[in-house]
Formats: structure tokens, C-alpha cells, sequence
């Protein structure tokens, strides 16, 4: 009884870990209604909250394709200016919840997910602010290399009001 106790414990707080990784910062939401054959293909990363993966990239993309199964094809592109290379990582997506809503959950390893949640985007899905599970992650997303300075000001506005710390942001510059 207690072998199994712990077995169902274990198996609840993974569960929970793969779950909550999936979440949306406090205060925001996601766009609504959103049309996810509009949002396929390619955006450029016109600005991001830099980590780990994404370090000294520059010329970043990011193209969405529908995959047979029904989730979507996540291929990230950049290239390393320190390490003079380009780098790509290939990973999925799918809804986090209802299919009219900006909400999906995001994988590049396995059964791990991480929040990609659209909180802002135009009426013809040209410029979009996409935040991640929390105020760690945040990316301005184009259809161009360029931004209009309007939607550059409306979303950090909409940024620093949930929190975010705009100042930190990396100006990605695109050949």
C-alpha cells in the first residue's frame, strides 16, 4: 500500500510539472478569437527577453507549419554572431487549451513544455507579442524584419504592465 502511495504521488507531481509549465503570467491573456492557420509561417524575433537558447543570436526566425498529426512544426533559426554559425532547433506545438484561443504549449525536449502565449496581435497577423510561462520569457514577433514604432510602443506598454521588464529586451538586428 505504501509502494503505491508513493507511486501515485510521484506520478501527480509529474503531472503537475508538465502541466504547469505550460502556464500564462499573472494578469495577462491570451488573444481571443485566434486563428491558428493564420499565425503559420514565418516571423521574424524582432526583440526577446534573452536566455539561455537563444544567446548571441542575431537573424532570428521563427516558421510554423502544420504537421499531419495536427500540431505544429516549431523551426527556429538564427545565427551566432560569437560563434560565426547559424543554429536551428526544431521543435512542436500544440493548443493549450481551446483551439479559438492564443494558447499553446511549446517542445524542444521530449515530453517538456513550456507556455507560448499570444497576447497581443494585429487583425491581419503581422506583429505579435507573445509571452512564456512567466515574466522570464517574452518575445515581439513581425511578419518583417521591421516594426511600426506604434506597435513597438503599444507592446511595451502592454509588457511593463504585466511586469515584464522591457529594459532588459534584446534588439535582435536582421541583415
Amino acid at each position: 500500500m505504501k509502494q503505491l502511495l508513493i507511486t501515485a504521488a510521484i506520478f501527480a507531481l509529474f503531472i503537475l510539472l508538465f502541466t504547469s509549465c505550460a502556464g500564462i503570467p499573472k494578469g495577462a491573456t491570451a488573444v481571443k478569437p485566434f486563428a491558428q492557420e493564420k499565425y503559420l509561417g514565418t516571423w521574424y524575433e524582432i526583440a526577446r527577453l534573452d536566455y539561455s537558447w537563444e544567446r548571441n543570436l542575431d537573424n532570428v526566425t521563427a516558421t510554423y507549419s502544420l504537421k499531419e498529426n495536427g500540431d505544429i512544426k516549431v523551426d527556429n533559426k538564427g545565427y551566432n554572431y560569437k560563434k560565426k554559425k547559424q543554429e536551428r532547433s526544431i521543435g512542436k506545438a500544440k493548443p493549450a487549451g481551446d483551439l479559438n484561443e492564443g494558447r499553446l504549449k511549446v517542445s524542444f525536449f521530449g515530453p517538456f513544455y513550456s507556455g507560448y502565449n499570444v497576447i497581443a496581435l494585429d487583425n491581419e497577423y503581422q506583429y505579435a507579442l507573445v509571452a512564456g510561462r512567466n515574466t522570464k520569457y517574452l518575445w515581439i514577433l513581425s511578419r518583417t524584419k521591421t516594426l511600426p514604432e506604434s506597435v513597438k510602443k503599444d507592446y511595451l506598454k502592454k509588457a511593463e504592465a504585466l511586469g515584464y521588464n522591457t529594459e532588459e529586451l534584446v534588439w535582435v538586428k536582421h541583415d
